[in-house]
């Protein structure tokens, strides 16, 4: 397993640590030292050549301290309220703890918007890019303070797997109050046994991804860390899950068997396709019969509207939709060039007829190949 590990991270440069609030914020919504021990293995790695990027949770969980909250509030101007006061504390912590190691440090606040917008994704990573060219240490997290649900990324696991995406990182670091995956939950199953490399993030294993209750100032869990990993491993970027508390960071990256490696998949997905198959927000799905499916999967086509069966959501033409097999099972995700409503129309026909079925002349294809991802 070991040599997996260090065959895999030979050539690394170009890394993304994600750490979660449950690392940062203590009990009495504090932030913890543990921010400072993790500037300082950032600044190890930032010294041995690494280009890292930092995905920060924790500005709500400050700012509830400061507001004098003892658990997370659930109206959404009190949360914002929470962050507006919890990033600039957050922020003023890390730009301190670097700077006593001689880095510099930047702040990019983003919501889901900048990343669906083709323009604003590549404005990002040319600023990232030129951040890191400069020898800064970029620190990312979303605008907690203006987003709403419609514009939101997700959660943090999702956003730095999106950062993964753009910056065609080497290596996502997820740090989690886990050691990494167990076959059980461990803090429930004393028998759980540790996994030390998982090849492919299949259904079984998002099953062990156990819902258990979470602390009173994060929002992320297993499956959300599960579901951000798969992204990015199955867009060709590894991941490895470990414990944050006490993270060893150099350690993992030159080969150490630290936590779970999630293998990447074999044929990386290159920089525009990345976008239309994770990053992109999906407004609908299109379940396809069997040949559909065959013809998706063997002869990579279009989608024309004959293998169609069924059609679901509200989205517009130019919206993004999910490509799904008869089970609803997720096989791709492309632009469609038609609304719903006409997809409601069109499906299970001849392209031939979309002309007299919509009473004007349109593509012969519900997606074109050169929009369509099929994972």
């Amino acid at each position: 397993m070991d040599d997996i590990r260090k065959d895999l991270f030979r050539s690394l440069h170009r890394l993304v640590v994600k750490v979660g609030t449950k690392i940062l914020v203590d009990e009495d919504n504090a932030i913890s030292k543990e921010l400072d021990h993790l500037a300082g293995q950032i600044s190890l790695l930032h010294d041995r050549g690494f280009a890292v990027v930092l995905v920060t949770s924790g500005a709500v969980g400050v700012g509830m301290g400061a507001l004098g909250y003892a658990s997370r509030p659930q109206e959404l101007p009190e949360k914002q309220a929470c962050a507006a006061i919890g990033q600039i504390r957050l922020m003023h912590m890390y730009s301190e703890s670097f700077a006593r190691r001689g880095k510099t440090v930047a702040q990019i606040l983003l919501s889901g918007d900048d990343f669906r917008d083709r323009t604003r994704f590549n404005n990002i990573r040319k600023t990232v890019g030129t951040l890191l060219d400069k020898g800064v240490i970029p620190i990312i997290n979303e605008n907690d303070t203006i987003t709403t649900e419609e514009i939101k990324v997700g959660d943090n696991d999702k956003l730095s797997a999106d950062v993964a995406h753009f910056l065609e990182a080497d290596l996502l670091i997820i740090l989690s109050d886990e050691a990494g995956l167990y076959t059980k939950n461990p803090k429930s199953h004393p028998d759980a046994e540790a996994i030390a490399v998982v090849p492919r993030i299949t259904a079984d294993i998002l099953k062990l991804a156990e819902e258990k209750p979470g602390s009173k100032v994060s929002v992320g869990g297993m499956k959300a860390k599960l579901l951000a990993i798969r992204q990015a491993a199955e867009a060709g970027t590894p991941a490895v899950l470990t414990r944050g508390h006490g993270a060893r960071l150099l350690d993992l990256v030159q080969g150490e068997a630290i936590g779970t490696l999630f293998l990447p998949n074999p044929d990386k997905i290159g920089r525009d396709k990345r976008w239309l198959a994770f990053v992109s927000k999906a407004r609908g799905q299109l379940l396809l019969d069997e040949g559909g499916v065959r013809a998706m999967k063997t002869r990579k086509s279009s989608l024309l509207p004959a293998g169609i069966r069924e059609c679901r959501g509200n989205f517009k033409a130019g919206d993004f939709v999910e490509v799904c097999a008869p089970d609803g099972e997720v096989i791709g995700r492309g632009r469609a060039a038609y609304a719903a409503s006409e997809v409601q129309i069109i499906r299970g026909q001849k392209s031939a007829r979309i002309p007299e079925l919509l009473g004007r002349k349109g593509p012969d294809e519900v997606i074109h190949r050169d929009q369509l991802v099929i994972y």
